[in-house]
């Protein structure tokens, strides 16, 4: 199957024998993989993965409005847990107001050592500030923005579950849209990459066949859910 279908993965293996009634786990195929030639030397995701608890990520993006203003959303996602740890709206980006974010997203003791961007001219010369913080700042290869996955599927997530469904009205409206999203997607929505849990850790609340309540949120986009006794 490895030879054959060279672009699967591992679970899409384990799936695939599921079918034909053979259950083997993900470790058991991975080590019969056939060994590929390549570099040696760290790959990207290689630190990605050795620094995951001291990555923070930044980037833009654009949410329109009902009259036509674009408005600007900056969003500051912590890695390990895919927490979103700061956003912001503004009609004028500049350097200066970017650089105060990043100032004002990190207490002076709670820093994280990495923080990932592209190279956009927005961030200017005034993004040394946050040396003083002591992050080193990770700047992408051009036209790479698979070196900012996390933030980026972040950014597909905020407009697929959110804004392709509202009409926004202002910078204020755009703010408490996200936010009222926010209260949902940290403690309720699921991530496969957190193995089915919630980025601030959802307990399992065992429940019984119609024994289960639905909670809107977001104004009645999302719901989650919860036994009657909880």
């Amino acid at each position: 199957m490895w030879q054959a279908n060279p672009t699967w993965g591992a679970p899409k293996i384990v799936a695939e024998l599921a079918k034909l009634g053979i259950d083997i786990a993900k470790s058991t195929v991975e080590k019969y993989r056939p060994k590929r030639a390549g570099s040696s030397s760290p790959t990207w995701r290689t630190f990605l993965d050795l620094h995951v608890r001291e990555l923070v990520s930044i980037d833009f993006f654009i949410g329109p409005t009902a009259t036509f203003r674009v408005l600007f959303v900056f969003v500051v996602l912590a890695h390990d847990r895919r927490r979103i740890i700061h956003f912001n709206v503004t009609e004028h980006p500049t350097a200066q107001w970017t650089a105060q974010q990043i100032v004002e997203m990190f207490p002076f003791d709670a820093a994280r050592r990495y923080l990932i961007r592209d190279g956009g001219g927005i961030y200017g010369e005034r993004m040394r500030r946050i040396e003083s913080l002591g992050i080193d700042e990770v700047v992408m290869a051009p036209a790479s923005p698979w070196q900012n996955a996390y933030v980026e599927r972040l950014i597909g997530t905020l407009r697929r579950e959110l804004l392709d469904h509202v009409i926004v009205l202002n910078e204020r409206h755009l703010k408490k849209l996200l936010s009222s999203y926010l209260d949902y997607y940290h403690p309720w929505r699921t991530h496969q990459s957190l193995e089915r849990d919630a980025p601030n850790v959802r307990p399992i609340r065992k429940a019984k066949a119609g024994d289960v309540v639905e909670c809107p949120v977001v104004h009645g986009l999302h719901h989650y859910y919860l036994p009657k006794s909880a």
